[in-house]
């Protein structure tokens, strides 16, 4: 097997500078000053040295943000507080595998709240309750954001992937709540506050999201599933093993059965689109730490082994890079031989595609989404 990489410190610092210029995870809507700063006075990336660095950032954002909130100026103070968070996430980045990085997820989640609450309408958080087996947790806990002046509007529930959580798909959301729609964000299982770990059954997770949806004030008859990146995997077995509750879904970028195999797992464990722990992230989502534990369990997660392919779905679009290194978009072609027809689109450029993804992904849903409600 080959080495894991491992990146000098310039190397490092060229990575976060290449990234930061393209916009690429983990990069979002982030001061470009700033981040500029934190990256040339970065003093390494241990995960003590890492996380310090950028929560202190996050900290002095937070300071300016209370200063306004107490003159004040809600908008600056949201911002400022929008960018505390954005720099606490860096903080925990990719995955919170050290204590150091686990206090910055938490500062993150601290500072995301003080800065949606000053959206108009403010984001709504849910904690239901969830019957978990040994070991797991009690709760599922997520948010919704509504569009403006829409009564009962449809929903797309969102989730992200083994670095990207509920957290970072909000902004993501933000061209789908244009539209009309609202947007409930939840992590899948194994990252932030899922209650479960990554397994064969872990979609069990919704069923609460699903009963309260029936409750709420949005309209659980037009519901629809976006997974980003690992998350695309949820998505995807939703709209067959919850094919009675959706509308619609939506694979961005996940695997379905070649992303899981030994040979892939291999040849993808040092991909580019990760600056650090690409394999402890990988594997943490399972409760385990190291390449080999994560090579043991994902084999679990087919599809096609678990006669999920096969079974009648919600409609699905399959969205990826044609180049993709992380996960295969192979996978593509194989769930398009296996059960109802499905719609994919392929895009330049590596995980997850460039171009007008989310553009394109917006138009599908719009179009399954206004043609259900009608």
């Amino acid at each position: 097997m080959s080495a894991d990489l491992i990146r000098t410190l310039p190397d490092a610092q060229e990575w976060l500078r290449t990234h930061l210029t393209e916009r690429r995870n983990p990069f979002n809507a982030i001061d470009d000053a700033a981040a500029r700063q934190a990256i040339d006075t970065l003093p390494g990336t241990d995960p003590v040295a890492w996380a310090g660095h950028w929560t202190r950032f996050a900290a002095d954002f937070a300071d300016r943000a209370q200063a306004c909130e107490k003159s004040g100026e809600l908008e600056a103070a949201r911002e400022a507080w929008w960018q505390a968070y954005q720099f606490a996430f860096l903080g925990r980045y990719p995955s919170p595998v050290h204590p150091a990085k686990l206090d910055a997820y938490v500062q993150a989640r601290v500072y995301f709240d003080r800065a949606t609450a000053l959206d108009n309408p403010a984001v709504e958080h849910v904690t239901v309750p969830f019957e978990g087996r040994d070991g797991e947790g009690d709760s599922v806990s997520f948010f919704v954001a509504r569009p403006r002046g829409v009564e009962r509007p449809p929903v797309v529930m969102m989730w992200g992937g083994i670095d990207v959580w509920k957290e970072e798909t909000y902004a993501r959301g933000r061209l789908l709540r244009e539209r009309g729609f609202a947007t409930l964000h939840i992590d899948k299982p194994g990252v932030g506050q899922s209650p479960v770990l990554a397994g064969v059954d872990a979609e069990r997770q919704w069923d609460p999201v699903f009963a309260w949806l029936d409750e709420s004030d949005l309209d659980a008859s037009r519901c629809a599933a976006l997974g980003l990146s690992f998350g695309g995997y949820w998505a995807m077995k939703l709209a067959h093993t919850h094919r009675d509750r959706l509308t619609a879904a939506v694979n961005w970028g996940g695997g379905v059965h070649l992303t899981f195999q030994p040979e892939w797992q291999e040849k993808s464990r040092n991909a580019s689109s990760y600056l650090m722990d690409l394999m402890g992230a990988r594997s943490r989502i399972f409760g385990g730490h190291t390449f080999e534990d994560y090579v043991a369990a994902c084999p679990r997660l087919s599809l096609l082994d678990q006669g999920i392919l096969d079974r009648p779905s919600a409609p699905l679009l399959l969205v990826n890079g044609m180049d993709d290194r992380q996960n295969s978009s192979e996978d593509i072609h194989l769930s398009l031989r296996h059960g109802d027809p499905k719609t994919a689109r392929l895009f330049p450029g590596g995980h997850m595609g460039t171009g007008p993804v989310m553009p394109t992904i917006a138009d599908w849903l719009t179009d399954r989404l206004t043609k259900e409600g009608s």
